[in-house]
This record gives structure tokens, C-alpha cells and sequence, in this order.
């Protein structure tokens, strides 16, 4: 391989790395102005009287199997009965 192959070559994977790292760049940027909507809608919420530590709960519930949620609720109530609780 002659030094302009090489150099071509390079070349091509300098920008390509480029083009990778300034996309991750641009996705991070997102992710934290995503993150500040986010905690702009939990502060209404929290301003309107809603609890966001429950808010934040029931989102995470939504996201998960409503079949496992089912039993993990079935086994929680049991646990609490037999704690009396």
C-alpha cells in the first residue's frame, strides 16, 4: 500500500469517526434539553398539588407488563397482610 492510499484511507475514517462522535454529541444535546422538559412538567405538577414522587411511580408502572405488575401488586398485598399492614 502506497502513502496515498494510506492517506486516503485515513481521511475517510477521520471523517466517518467525525460524523459518529458529532452525532452522539447532538443526541446528548437532546437527552439533556429532554431531561429539562421533563422536570419542567414534573414542577407544574408539583405546583398543581400532585405528588411526583407517586407521579413518577406511575409512570414507571405504565411502562412495565401489565402481568408482571399484576403479580408483583398480588405479592405485595400479601406481604403487607401478613405485616399487618
Amino acid at each position: 500500500m502506497d502513502d496515498s492510499q494510506s492517506d486516503s484511507t485515513y481521511r475517510v475514517t477521520t471523517s466517518e469517526l467525525k460524523a459518529f462522535v458529532e452525532r452522539y454529541e447532538r443526541l446528548e444535546s437532546e437527552k439533556k434539553d429532554i431531561a429539562d422538559h421533563q422536570k419542567e412538567v414534573m414542577a407544574e405538577a408539583k405546583s398543581r398539588g400532585y405528588d411526583t414522587k407517586v407521579l413518577r411511580k406511575v409512570i414507571g408502572m405504565r411502562k412495565r407488563d401489565p402481568q408482571d405488575l399484576s403479580e408483583e401488586e398480588a405479592i405485595l398485598e400479601l406481604y403487607k397482610e401478613a405485616l399487618g399492614m
